[in-house]
């Protein structure tokens, strides 16, 4: 007897096969980082880094803005880059910061939902408030929050 597959179980086939990786496929919700407290508390009380000793701008007033997915694990993943002002050798350093970061779920997110959003490192800001405002300003990113 010959067996051949028809239409509907194909058609079944995909849809069940859909299923699987619709999960997978479905967008991680973007979070201002004002709002990541509601969703994701950071644990880490510092972090160690090392400056490079010589490079470009490294002396300069600046900041960096590096986006990235808090996995259900609480550990930073997709860390990347976005934003340097001004442009300097002090990229590396900010992507670095963020990927020891390691955050706890808040208990509005018991399951440990995955959210993407940002953060934004300063570099010789200065101590004044409203001229460490308007330099972290330069790095914010849209797209994110509400």
């Amino acid at each position: 007897m010959k067996s051949s597959f028809h239409p509907f179980r194909l058609g079944l086939l995909f849809v069940l096969a859909l299923g699987c990786v619709a999960p997978a496929m479905a967008q991680t919700r973007r979070v201002d980082p004002q709002d990541l407290y509601r969703y994701w508390i950071l644990l880490n009380t510092s972090i160690k880094l090392d400056a490079p000793n010589s490079g470009f701008n490294l002396d300069k007033p600046g900041c960096a803005a590096v986006t990235y997915t808090v996995g259900s694990d609480g550990v930073p993943m997709n860390v990347a880059l976005v934003k340097l002002v001004p442009k300097s050798d002090l990229g590396p350093m900010a992507v670095s910061a963020v990927s020891h970061f390691r955050y706890g779920p808040s208990l509005t997110n018991r399951v440990g939902e995955p959210v993407a959003t940002y953060y934004v490192v300063p570099f010789n800001a200065p101590t004044d408030k409203a001229q460490r405002q308007h330099l972290l300003d330069a790095c914010k990113l849209p797209g994110y929050g509400p």
